[in-house]
């Protein structure tokens, strides 16, 4: 059984009003339905354009400019020097199959957690169980992540090495037959 897709219209006022309550609703809402794992579109009133991206970049934009940002501004001048290149793709690739490993780990500790605490609320437990994991594994990751970096280096390495030799012996061969007398 699939979900059925709840459809919020963007009026030119910018204001966003929910079919599935028929009332206006704010950014803060659809952020509560983003947190809700609710399935959402939200699309231009006039025009029916999926602008559903582009509100979501809104939140984002409004949770790093309050209290302390995800994104460190390294992070994001890497993300812009991403755009128009040709692994553009696969870093978007990457960022969300890391994402999804990411909450699914989160998921499973969770459920963990209910068996090990009970159903109650105790996310003061997996706020502290979650510190004291990361402090405890920040070695381990941050060794693994420089052993992928690593690895991921020496591959693009190798790869532009190939390249260029199969570009010069591409060449090599045009000069070769261009230097060859004509009157054979």
């Amino acid at each position: 059984m699939s979900e059925t897709v709840r459809l919020i219209k963007k009026y030119p006022n910018r204001r966003l009003y929910d079919t599935k309550t028929s009332a206006y609703i704010t950014l803060s809402d659809v952020k509560d339905l983003v947190l809700k794992f609710e399935v959402f579109k939200v699309v231009d009133a006039k025009t029916d354009e999926d602008l559903t991206r582009s509100i979501l970049l809104q939140i984002i934009l409004e949770e790093e400019s309050g209290g302390v940002p995800l994104f460190s501004c390294e992070l994001l001048n890497g993300f812009i020097r991403f755009y128009g290149s040709a692994m553009q793709g696969m870093l978007g690739k990457y960022l969300e199959n890391n994402m999804r490993t990411f909450v699914d780990f989160q998921s499973k500790l969770q459920d963990q957690s209910r068996t090990v605490y009970g159903a109650g609320d105790h996310s003061h437990l997996q706020a502290d169980f979650w510190t004291q994991f990361l402090n405890f594994q920040q070695p381990a990751m941050q060794s693994m992540m420089t052993a992928y970096m690593d690895q991921s280096k020496k591959m693009f390495q190798s790869m532009q090495d190939q390249l260029q030799s199969q570009t010069r012996n591409m060449f090599t061969g045009y000069q070769a037959d261009q230097e060859e007398p004509s009157g054979k």
